[in-house]
């Protein structure tokens, strides 16, 4: 699985609209940088009480990109 489905795996299980749910992955030579983009009315249920689930998804992406030899990064727009 690669750093975009499994970004979009986890937003689309936890917000209410899940098609409002865009992954971008822009590549550098070293390091990936992974933007999500969800409904204004779903971005409190992406970043979480003091901000654990988007805590919790930025590991997930950067554990999932050192297993592919990148740095990883997650913004959420």
């Amino acid at each position: 699985m690669n750093l975009k489905d499994l970004v979009e795996y986890i937003a689309k299980t936890l917000v209410e609209d899940p098609s409002q749910v865009e992954v971008r992955v822009i590549e550098g030579t070293n390091s990936v940088t992974v933007e999500l983009h969800v409904a204004p009315s779903d971005m409190g249920r992406v970043i979480g009480k003091s901000g654990r689930i988007a805590n919790a998804m930025r590991t997930l992406v950067r554990v999932a990109a050192i297993r592919q030899g990148k740095r990883a990064t997650l913004e959420i727009v």
